[in-house]
């Protein structure tokens, strides 16, 4: 899977407690086709995570040259992981958010609000999504939810 190239040391370990939790990662899948926007799902039902890393690539401006930092599309991967993880845990959390950050509200980036709107109409769940957004800047908080709810 072409996606772990772009990830660091603790969104590896990530991918392991992942696969312990009895869930699988795909990647690029026929989801990654509904729009170009969208970096990851999860999939409940299959206990699957979808990373679209051509997506993340395309809006990551990515670029074969290595002398090219390709910063921006290791970002969109690596949070699509943590984004979609949190949702993992909040399914071992029967399907709700964990609750682990206070004012929540408060700690979303500005940036992220147009992305949230989009993910709030495919899944109809503010409370979950906005959870998720705020997790995918803090990789060992999701490291000690996916333990503590899903192992």
């Amino acid at each position: 899977m072409e996606f772990i190239l772009f990830l660091n040391k603790i969104d590896r370990e990530i991918i392991e407690l992942i696969n312990k939790s009895n869930h699988s990662i795909e990647e690029n899948t026929e989801l990654c086709l509904i729009d170009k926007k969208f970096v990851g799902f999860y999939k409940k039902r299959e206990k699957k995570i979808v990373i679209c890393t051509q997506n993340a690539k395309k809006l990551g401006g990515y670029r074969e040259d290595k002398r090219y930092d390709n910063h921006k599309t290791n970002l969109y991967i690596r949070r699509a992981l943590r984004h979609e993880t949190t949702h993992l845990v909040q399914s071992c959390n029967n399907n709700k958010p964990i609750g682990v950050i206070k004012n929540i509200e408060d700690k979303i980036h500005k940036g992220k609000l147009k992305a949230l709107k989009s993910s709030v109409r495919i899944s109809g769940n503010l409370d979950k999504e906005l959870e998720a957004y705020v997790m995918e800047d803090r990789p060992r908080k999701i490291k000690e939810i996916l333990k503590s709810y899903c192992l």
